[in-house]
């Protein structure tokens, strides 16, 4: 695709606010715009299939009315349609995430969404290219749902820096645990380059959102996550043990997961 060239994009989504939400946000964008909305899958299918020059992604909605969307995905696959699909879903059961994957979709974002991140995913999902290495991508996308849940159930508010500053720390220390030692060397370096950022800000900004979250998390998981050291009179963990606390949790659930799958 040409770097010049929006892209078109299909939303498919029940919930007609959102639809609107989208469609102005996206209004003035350089790179993406909506120009096509269905709000049910029996009545995406026909723009799906006979219009297929008109859009060149689909933002896909899981749980919908008359026909879901894993319906939608069975028909495009069954017709050979093989437009980009970013899956747009509230919930990451494991049943339904590996449902779902098998007909290849190219993300999973959860809603609420990010709006950056919905951009990014959209971006690179049209720029996709298949290769060897489309399962570990798949991967990684069910790792950024898991993140992005246990995030907000410990209270991250997501529309914070710190909140995407914390998400980008947990996926890389899960992905290279061995800079566990080197959290202020390594890992504060290659967030702020992600983000064009500094280190300091990336640091402050993780500290803002873990004392807002520590008032605001759900208890239960917070003891579970960390411990029976969720005291309010004690001191909040550290940045590095939120991070490494969090990755690890996480470590322990992926690896439950694959021994039930054996």
């Amino acid at each position: 695709m040409k770097e010049n060239k929006q892209i078109r994009l299909l939303v498919v989504d029940d919930n007609e606010s959102l639809v609107g939400m989208l469609k102005d946000y996206f209004e003035d964008h350089n790179q993406i715009s909506v120009v096509k909305e269905a709000f049910n899958g029996e009545e995406a299918l026909p723009i799906i299939e006979k219009e297929q020059d008109s859009y060149d992604a689909v933002l896909l909605d899981l749980i919908m009315p008359k026909k879901d969307g894993i319906y939608v995905l069975e028909q495009m696959h069954k017709k050979g349609i093989n437009k980009p699909v970013i899956i747009g879903t509230s919930f990451n059961a494991d049943e339904t995430i590996a449902r779902v994957s098998k007909y290849n979709p190219k993300h999973f974002v959860l809603k609420p969404f990010d709006m950056v991140d919905l951009e990014n995913k959209i971006l690179d999902a049209v720029n996709f290219v298949p290769n060897s290495e489309s399962k570990v991508n798949l991967y990684h996308n069910n790792l950024e749902i898991s993140v992005t849940k246990l995030l907000h159930g410990l209270g991250v508010p997501s529309h914070i820096k710190g909140y995407q500053y914390i998400r980008e720390g947990v996926i890389l220390m899960y992905e290279k645990p061995d800079i566990v030692g080197a959290i202020t060397k390594e890992l504060y370096p290659e967030i702020a380059s992600r983000f064009d950022t500094t280190v300091s800000r990336v640091e402050r900004a993780i500290r803002h959102a873990i004392e807002v979250s520590w008032n605001r998390g759900d208890i239960e998981l917070m003891e579970e996550v960390f411990g029976h050291s969720v005291d309010y009179d004690r001191a909040k963990p550290t940045n590095s043990e939120f991070i490494v606390t969090v990755s690890d949790k996480l470590r322990l659930e992926f690896s439950s997961m694959k021994q039930k799958n054996q």
